[in-house]
């Protein structure tokens, strides 16, 4: 897990995909965190990523780290916002309260079960790749 959020917040920006009418949706992200053991992330209730978790869990979510090291990460989103992921959330970065206005009414937390990543890395022989469970 730890190695997982590193190479995340290393990044900066991770991209989510989710599905929509069978076909895949892609948006930057820039948040992730741990909580309660799983890898979680936030978004609105208000955007269709919102409604497209709701209506079909499967995600994975890509990011690029360092120069020559990327994920690929999927698992099931499950929403488990509460009083308290909500404030986990903001904790580990107060900028999203001014993301989400009333983060109590638009701020949603998703945690990812059942995931693994795939990490990838140009080595002396071509691409390596080694699965990391979360």
């Amino acid at each position: 897990m730890n190695e997982i959020l590193n190479a995340l917040r290393q990044a900066g920006t991770f991209y989510l995909a989710t599905v929509e009418d069978n076909m895949p949706k892609v948006r930057p992200h820039g948040f992730a965190m741990e909580y309660r053991g799983k890898l979680c992330f936030s978004t609105g209730n208000q955007k269709p990523t919102f409604r497209q978790l709701m209506s079909n869990p499967n995600v994975e979510i890509c990011a690029m780290f360092g120069q020559t090291s990327w994920l690929r990460l999927h698992g099931k989103a499950r929403r488990i916002t509460d009083e308290q992921s909500r404030e986990a959330a903001l904790a580990e970065m107060p900028a999203l309260k001014s993301n989400y206005g009333d983060p109590d009414k638009y701020m949603e937390i998703f945690c990812l079960e059942d995931a693994s990543a795939d990490i990838y890395s140009f080595g002396p022989t071509g691409i390596e790749t080694r699965t990391v469970p979360c």
